[in-house]
């Protein structure tokens, strides 16, 4: 098993708290971008560049994820197809998205873009704060934990 990161829209502070799990733990961490990452040095850390493009990221991680592997995004239609291939699939928020919840963000998902579309100023998420680096921090102990079985 090992980690895959949507690494363009990551924020930097999640990347720090993987960067650490990854050497603590010797778990395997690739971050999946478009454009260069920098990591520091570490045999459990890699970078996978992508061409630019409309969900190639997105794609790639898909087409590498194996069932238990663990992926760290907040774009849900990635999430559900991570889900649906039998990876588990976390946002840089701490929240877990599982079979019974993807459905439900799936579908406001779909209801934002539909109100964004019809000129609805809807705003974007708050700032990350020290409570979601927390909640964050502990989902992902909860998975190493499980891993490590």
């Amino acid at each position: 098993m090992q980690i895959w990161v949507d690494a363009d829209a990551c924020p930097n502070v999640i990347k720090d708290v993987l960067f650490r799990a990854a050497e603590r733990t010797g778990m395997m961490v690739t971050l999946v971008a478009n454009q260069i990452i920098h990591t520091p040095p570490s045999k459990f850390l890699r970078t996978l560049r992508v061409e630019a493009g409309f969900d190639v990221a997105d794609n790639e991680i898909v087409r590498r994820t194996e069932p238990g592997d663990l992926v760290i995004t907040a774009d849900i239609p990635l999430a559900a197809e991570v889900i649906e291939k039998g990876g588990v699939a976390l946002n840089p928020r701490g929240e877990r998205y599982t079979t019974e919840t993807i459905k439900e963000r799936l579908n406001m998902r779909d209801f934002m873009d539909t109100m964004r579309a019809s000129g609805v100023q809807t705003g974007g998420p708050p700032a990350l704060n020290q409570r979601d680096r927390q909640q964050f921090a502990n989902e992902l102990d909860k998975w190493l934990q499980q891993a490590k079985r």
